[in-house]
């Protein structure tokens, strides 16, 4: 039985990317095994029987239980290492984070996932640019959201909730992260970018981008 916490993850995967943000903020001690998605090492079947759906990131507890699902990883360390909190006490106030968090957990990052990524590309072979426009329509539709709800919302401080960087910030970065690889940045959406450069301040955040991890 395991007596740490065991992250499978990936460099450069914006899901695994959220839950080192996680627990780089809630200091929580862990280790990362790395799987080169590009080469297609999540396919294993070693790591099949880790998460049969072959994605990262899973989370190994202390206890020897496997989590997966990035948002269900987040919540796991929210509940057992409750400080500092990553969501507020109030429950409408809750509903918000989460919401803003599911924006790109359920709306931006699945259209725009590997798999998807290249199906487009291949289902398109006459258009080099087909993967781009697919990413770059999804990606925007959800950061006009993003923008919109961040930016009239009382409740927006220097992170997406208030002056501390909380559960909504833990997807927000990885996210922003994608789009500026890609070359498009987040100058379109300034209070996202805003949030995402208070972000990259912390250390926390700075110890678990993949820049960091890159040797």
């Amino acid at each position: 039985m395991t007596r740490e916490l065991v992250l499978y993850g990936a460099v450069r995967s914006s899901a695994a990317w959220r839950a080192r943000i996680a627990l780089e903020l809630k200091g929580v001690s862990y280790r990362e095994i790395f799987h080169d998605l590009n080469k297609g090492e999540q396919n294993a079947d070693s790591y099949k029987r880790v998460n049969p759906q072959q994605l990262v990131p899973s989370l190994r507890t202390p206890g020897g239980a496997v989590l997966r699902q990035s948002l269900a990883i987040i919540e796991y360390l929210e509940e057992t290492n409750p400080e500092p909190a990553l969501l507020p006490k109030d429950p409408e106030q809750r509903a918000r984070v989460r919401a803003l968090a599911m924006i790109v957990a359920c709306d931006i990052h699945p259209v725009n996932n590997l798999r998807v990524r290249n199906h487009v590309r291949d289902a398109h072979p006459d258009d080099p640019r087909a993967m781009a426009k697919w990413i770059e329509k999804w990606s925007a539709a959800g950061f006009d959201a993003l923008e919109a709800l961040l930016a009239n919302s009382p409740f927006t401080g220097r992170f997406c909730h208030g002056d501390t960087p909380g559960l909504a910030d833990c997807f927000l970065v990885p996210q922003v992260g994608n789009a500026r690889s890609m070359g498009n940045g987040v100058a379109a959406w300034p209070v996202v970018e805003r949030i995402a450069n208070a972000c990259a301040q912390l250390p926390a955040f700075r110890r678990a981008d993949p820049a960091s991890l890159v040797k």
